[in-house]
């Protein structure tokens, strides 16, 4: 019953803002996203809404809803098919096995920075147009920058990690259990007081929120392994698409890729300045892995990438040539934009 009421009243909401926004004389769209306003797949959904709102001349007007206050992060897929919101950010890794062929943007590959992963994510959606991204348009996508390590004693080399309790989410658990590590699968809000209290020694995860969530005042210790990123689809409800004025959608279209790059420079250049911060306030150590330790920690995370490609290729899918046409999109993007 809390469900159908809570459906019934972001309708509701919806409705009564496209009426106004229709008096006023401008078309009206709805944006749902899920994290806190701060956080950057909101700061990337106002970014959309400003730079959307400069190239049709202030004609296209989008009411953004963050912290799941119309959607959440699991059902966002479902309610903008369902249109409950206009426009929707949501991560595939939230339902696992929905969208087999992309979910491997996420295996762990090296990714230098998130610039470099958005880049592949685009070029592959558009190369592939995967069934499972069918009912919906896709505005945009984009992924978070490379998990790294976080920790309160430096982690120079596997032997460090073995048995080290280290915080992560769900897609973290198979990765750090191969490095040796201990995981802790728990929600970021309960992560500080984890840390006080030892339950939980260090973090996995991208080194923005080092300043995000004071994270270097506990973990002194930085080690760049680039591992798993997670990846966001922006996506629209297809009957809303398609009501809107060509010139309009010509607009959306053609920001879709600029917008996905500017997000990965955004996000990169946050966990550089997270990163010096972290450095001048608390004397934050980055260690970085020698050429062999660091195809080490990767050689001993090959097998999720074999896990991937014989589930999507039992399913019918171009697994192979998939995995091919990513490894050779990444070192395309890797001179162009990629960090070490």
């Amino acid at each position: 019953m809390k469900k159908v009421i809570t459906a019934v009243l972001a309708l509701l909401i919806t409705a009564v803002f496209h009426c106004t926004a229709a008096d006023a004389g401008k078309l009206s769209l709805t944006y749902a996203n899920f994290p806190p306003a701060s956080t950057f797949p909101c700061i990337q959904m106002e970014q959309w809404k400003k730079e959307i709102a400069r190239r049709t001349g202030g004609k296209l007007e989008i009411k953004t809803f963050p912290g799941s206050t119309l959607l959440g992060a699991k059902n966002m897929m479902d309610g903008v098919i369902d249109g409950i919101a206009d426009i929707g950010c949501m991560v595939f890794a939230y339902q696992p096995g929905r969208f087999p062929l992309l979910e491997a943007v996420d295996l762990p590959l090296g990714f230098s920075n998130a610039t470099v992963a958005n880049a592949v994510l685009f070029d592959l959606y558009s190369r592939y147009k995967p069934a499972s991204l069918e009912k919906v348009k896709v505005i945009t996508l984009f992924t978070a920058p490379p998990a790294d390590i976080m920790s309160k004693k430096p982690v120079r080399a596997l032997a460090d990690l073995k048995g080290y309790e280290l915080r992560c989410t769900g897609a973290g658990v198979k990765p750090l259990k191969l490095l040796g590590a201990t995981p802790v699968a728990m929600p970021m809000s309960e992560t500080p007081q984890a840390l006080q209290k030892g339950i939980v020694k260090g973090i996995f995860s991208s080194f923005d929120i080092l300043k995000d969530f004071n994270f270097a005042e506990t973990c002194r210790f930085a080690t760049v392994c680039h591992m798993q990123t997670t990846s966001f689809a922006v996506i629209m409800n297809k009957d809303r698409w398609n009501s809107l004025p060509e010139n309009v959608r010509k607009a959306i279209d053609g920001l879709a890729r600029e917008h996905s790059i500017w997000t990965g420079r955004y996000i990169d250049n946050h966990v550089k300045e997270s990163v010096e911060w972290s450095r001048k306030k608390y004397g934050l150590e980055l260690i970085t892995l020698s050429e062999e330790e660091y195809s080490l920690w990767h050689k001993r995370v090959e097998p999720l990438t074999g896990q991937w490609m014989e589930k999507a290729s039992k399913r019918g899918l171009p697994a192979r040539k998939f995995l091919e046409d990513l490894k050779s999109l990444k070192a395309r993007y890797e001179k162009q934009y990629g960090s070490h």
